[in-house]
């Protein structure tokens, strides 16, 4: 089998990649997914919010495509017919100091396009009655989608437009030949394309590894832990509500999000996954645990934020730990509220020096394009990405 791209990922930045490509008139195309169904691992797992671009660096690329991908995912959900909601959120000043920090991030809100609202203590309640603090930033951008049923829609349309999605193929190998790749499976299955794109996830680096070329960073995997509230307790939360980020912290804290089918999540919280899948507690991986601590890039982010770490940790393990972070947004949360939900697992790319890849982060070698880095807010952008990465590889 031949054709003229073949895409590594069957998650939504890959569907992306792939739905970009033809509609801009490639003709053979092929999705290669290892798993047994698309959107196995972090698509699966998303939590579903349609993110504004409130936090990212302005001209970053990821507030950039942030944007075109958001309107162009509202868009997309509203031809598809996908259940989805412009709901807004809330992100709440618990004390002064986090005062001070909302009203930079308002200042970096509106620099990235959003009209953020400043709020008082008293008008807090306007948008969530049962949320406490001192000051509030509104932004009316932020929505819900299931990104397993985006995900599903992409693939149909790839399908409807001549694309292939094969699964349960893995990659094993790479050769390099004159004009052409070729590809070659776990099961020692070959296909040959004119360019390859990688969007691995979770096992990117691995798969450019495959691919001879050097990714530059380790693939560190963290594990986010949810509950949900109870039925009874719904109505303490009406869309979403977030804390104001530590700033010496890379992740944004535990916070509520309304999903579409009207259930309640409360987290995430971020500890170390010792396995790339590992989506319960006690997972492990001998492997994927070495390349975690046979990394000098992670012993250097360890010794900044190990403090944190184990703070998190902690909290994976006590209720009452991660009850008591969420009671600073909603008093009256009684602990029997909370009942144990699922986890996801973020594919977060460390650098040789310790820090933690914030952008997006896409490398090229002979015929290939590898997504090395596609954090949140991957699956907002996933359009905008996917063009972006077709553009890359096309004119490779």
């Amino acid at each position: 089998m031949h054709v003229e791209f073949a895409i590594v990922g069957g998650g939504i930045v890959g569907l992306g990649a792939a739905l970009a490509l033809l509609e801009q008139g490639v003709r053979s195309l092929v999705v290669l997914e290892a798993e047994d169904k698309i959107a196995a691992h972090q698509t699966g797992h998303n939590s579903g919010v349609i993110h504004a671009g409130v936090y990212y660096r302005p001209g970053s690329l990821k507030a950039k495509l942030c944007a075109e991908g958001r309107a162009a995912l509202y868009a997309f959900c509203e031809m598809e017919g996908i259940a989805h909601e412009r709901c807004g959120k809330l992100i709440v000043a618990t004390n002064e100091a986090e005062q001070a920090r909302l009203a930079a991030l308002a200042d970096r809100a509106r620099a990235n396009g959003l009209t953020p609202k400043a709020l008082t203590a008293g008008e807090l309640r306007d948008h969530e009655p049962h949320v406490a603090g001192v000051a509030g930033l509104w932004i009316a951008e932020t929505g819900i989608v299931d990104y397993g049923a985006v995900a599903a829609a992409y693939a149909r349309r790839v399908q409807a437009a001549g694309g292939e999605l094969r699964t349960g193929w893995r990659l094993a190998s790479v050769r390099r030949q004159p004009a052409r790749l070729t590809l070659i499976s776990t099961q020692e299955e070959a296909i040959t394309c004119d360019h390859l794109i990688t969007c691995a996830g979770l096992q990117a680096d691995r798969v450019a590894q495959r691919c001879g070329v050097a990714p530059g960073v380790r693939i560190v995997p963290f594990r986010g832990e949810y509950y949900e509230l109870a039925p009874a307790a719904r109505f303490l939360v009406r869309n979403l509500i977030y804390p104001t980020p530590n700033p010496n912290f890379p992740f944004l804290g535990v916070h509520y999000t309304r999903k579409i089918d009207g259930s309640i999540e409360a987290g995430p919280n971020a500890v170390l996954a010792f396995r790339r899948e590992g989506y319960r507690k006690f997972n492990f991986s001998v492997r994927d645990a070495f390349d975690i601590f046979s990394y000098g890039g992670f012993w250097r982010l360890a010794r900044r934020y190990w403090p944190t770490g184990v703070g998190e940790f902690y909290r994976s393990f006590s209720k009452h730990a991660f009850w008591r972070a969420l009671r600073t947004l909603t008093p009256e949360l009684e602990l029997q509220h909370l009942q144990p939900a699922g986890a996801g697992v973020r594919a977060q790319a460390l650098a040789p020096d310790g820090q933690l890849v914030d952008d997006f982060h896409i490398v090229q070698a002979y015929r290939m394009t590898h997504v090395l880095n596609a954090p949140s807010p991957a699956a907002t952008a996933s359009l905008s990405i996917g063009k972006q990465i077709a553009r890359l590889a096309r004119e490779a």
